[in-house]
């Protein structure tokens, strides 16, 4: 699947480097609840309002992108931890 509508997924990965032009920032995989298939992205992708980061296990919904169909774009998270509860 390219490009399209929004999909939802669950973080499966996350790697300490990888990401970004240098290679040098953390990178996540998503697997597509639909298809199964595996998707990567990095935090610059996450769109939120508070922690620009997900753990591993968390649902989120996200697009597949146009110009790369192995990587994910416009990722948010379905479930927002409590601050709190985020720190322990």
């Amino acid at each position: 699947m390219s490009g399209g509508g929004p999909r939802q997924g669950t973080i499966v990965d996350r790697r300490p480097s990888g990401g970004g032009q240098s290679g040098a920032l953390g990178s996540y995989i998503i697997r597509d609840d639909e298809d199964e298939r595996y998707y990567g992205f990095d935090y610059r992708q996450i769109v939120t309002e508070g922690f620009r980061t997900v753990r591993t296990g968390e649902r989120v919904r996200f697009h597949v992108s146009a110009e790369s169909p192995d990587r994910a774009e416009f990722v948010i998270r379905l479930d927002q931890p409590e601050a709190a509860e985020y720190y322990r």
